[in-house]
């Protein structure tokens, strides 16, 4: 389940997830690490991590405390202010406690250090996450009478080590859900391996449970077992929970494939009121996305369906685009790193016409192309509510982008979060991309543009829209946008003053050390607004430029553009 960290460390049984579709997507079992690093773990050591990677950590836990879980569905939802400071808090204890083991092995190469990196964070977030919010436990001390707790409705075992449950343990662990009389609505098993003598002890128990319980999180429950064993471990537990009446299902981490989805049929046939179903990391190839529009009665209820880092390529991306058509009220959809490419991002972006209610689209790491791009922006005009949108790495190019931000510019009066990385976007498209954040701007939180070719060019004339009132923006990312000195200058003064602005990424251009010293001086008040500057490299490949100024004559640039205006529609 999504409330426990994502990057917890070893786990030994389980089956190597598979390869992403997309060579840019980080895939780290630890911790994030860019590629250029993980090529280096052979020469240098694995500890101390570079600032940068312990920002990742910190906005990754920020991420897992603040997204609903069967855990914060019992203890509550922390706000994203007291995420970010458990965050920080958390990450610099678990560094501190890390590098006091390093210290400990100068020898080593860093490596247990790592992981007691990541078992200390993940420990620290699952605490932070049962304390609940601190103005909900305020609101409580505060209260004149005293407060009658509530039956317990959640049980979970996903925490501690993660291992096999045998019968013995399966027995002492479930002990709670065959008390009389118990209240327990949601059920979550991740994390713990179940085999044939576990799943002989937790059958009897689930189907006398079935009539009350409306949450089921199996996910990751079947790692490292035979296939013949885990395919009848599924078919058990289906059987068991065949009849209830579901809202929430997450299947996700079992390399289900479409054996592991029809050995759950009992299950899904019986299902026609799921709100939340998920599917992430199960090998969900044509045949089994097939199986579950098959199966599944009914999804008129459907509000979340998450397919990340399958292989369902196109035609299983047709075989989804049926089920979408059958969800009118899915507010969030999550179909990536799915090897989806343009047939079946056109399907899939028509058949999400049905869904003009939703809030959340996330199409991440496929290849969808230009003109599944182009598809997808004449669905995205019907989209009123949108609030975060996520079109990283689809081969969009200028054209598929600007279609896209036109029709944005238009409807998601309420957009929050824009994130169009690794499309190929260059600085022709710079003036329609600023008309568009311009006309967010009452809206806008984050804006990620990172591993483009704005270059200069680009990004000073958006830099320029953003010196505009933007009351709510918090983070901006041109990273690795072959930026120079006045690039860089110009977004930093653009940004650096506004209210509640939490983030500049800027990494990985071509900033010349005088640059890097520009932005820091324009940052000397803030330091902490500011991302870290460690894979800049200040002599990077030079522009083409048709003056002949092998310097790209970036004051000039500057100067050039700096009473430009960014038109905005009334």
């Amino acid at each position: 389940m999504e409330a426990r960290l994502i990057i917890t460390s070893c786990k030994p049984f389980l089956p190597p997830p598979p390869a992403p579709s997309n060579l840019r997507h980080i895939n780290c079992r630890f911790f994030d690490m860019d590629s250029t690093a993980q090529n280096r773990l052979q020469s240098i050591k694995l500890w101390p991590p570079s600032q940068g990677t312990r920002q990742v950590l910190v906005e990754r836990i920020t991420k897992n405390l603040t997204t609903p879980s069967i855990l914060s569905r019992k203890y509550g939802l922390l706000s994203k202010e007291e995420a970010e400071e458990d965050a920080k808090r958390i990450e610099s204890s678990a560094f501190e406690t890390a590098n006091q083991h390093f210290e400990k092995e100068p020898d080593g190469d860093g490596g247990s250090a790592v992981q007691l990196y990541a078992k200390e964070s993940s420990t620290l977030m699952v605490e932070a996450v049962k304390r609940g919010p601190r103005v909900k436990a305020e609101q409580q001390e505060a209260a004149s009478e005293p407060i009658t707790p509530d039956y317990e409705t959640v049980f979970d075992i996903s925490g501690g080590k993660r291992a096999f449950i045998d019968a013995d343990e399966a027995k002492d662990l479930l002990k709670p859900l065959q008390e009389p009389g118990n209240k327990y609505t949601k059920i979550c098993f991740s994390n713990r391996s179940f085999g044939l003598d576990a799943a002989r002890i937790v059958v009897p128990i689930l189907t006398s449970l079935k009539g009350q319980l409306t949450e089921v999180d199996l996910s990751d429950f079947i790692a490292g077992r035979p296939e013949e064993e885990a395919l009848e471990v599924m078919n058990m537990f289906s059987s068991a929970l065949e009849g209830s009446n579901l809202r929430y299902l997450n299947l996700s981490n079992n390399a289900l494939g479409e054996k592991g989805v029809r050995a759950f049929s009992k299950l899904l046939r019986s299902q026609s009121n799921l709100e939340e179903l998920y599917l992430l990391n199960d090998g969900i190839s044509e045949e089994a996305a097939q199986a579950v529009v098959e199966l599944i009665p009914s999804t008129k209820k459907l509000k979340i369906l998450h397919f990340h880092n399958n292989m369902t390529g196109d035609e299983g991306a047709i075989a989804i685009s049926q089920l979408l058509k059958k969800s009118p009220i899915l507010e969030d959809f999550r179909c990536s790193s799915t090897r989806v490419g343009a047939e079946g991002g056109i399907a899939l972006s028509e058949a999400l016409a049905t869904c003009t209610g939703l809030k959340k689209l996330d199409l991440r790491d496929n290849m969808f192309g230009v003109e599944a791009g182009i598809a997808l922006s004449k669905t995205v005009s019907l989209f009123t509510n949108l609030t975060e949108i996520y079109l990283s790495y689809l081969n969009l190019e200028n054209e598929g982008t600007l279609a896209l931000v036109d029709a944005l510019k238009d409807s998601a009066q309420f957009l929050e979060v824009v994130e169009m990385a690794g499309n190929d976007i260059t600085a022709e498209a710079a003036s329609n991309l600023a008309e568009f954040i311009v006309a967010k701007k009452e809206s806008l939180v984050k804006i990620i543009f990172s591993e483009n070719e704005l270059k200069d060019e680009g990004v000073i004339v958006i830099a320029k829209a953003l010196e505009k009132d933007f009351p709510r923006l918090a983070e901006v990312d041109f990273s690795t946008n072959g930026i120079r000195r006045a690039g860089a200058r110009v977004l930093a003064q653009a940004v650096v003053g506004k209210s509640g602005f939490k983030l500049l990424n800027i990494n990985g251009n071509f900033i010349s050390d005088e640059g890097v010293e520009d932005v820091k001086e324009i940052f000397k008040k803030s330091s902490d607004l500011l991302g870290p500057l460690d894979e800049n490299d200040p002599e990077g490949e030079e522009y083409d430029d048709e003056d002949g100024d092998e310097n790209g004559d970036e004051d000039g640039l500057e100067s050039k553009l700096k009473e430009l205006e960014i038109k905005q529609e009334e």
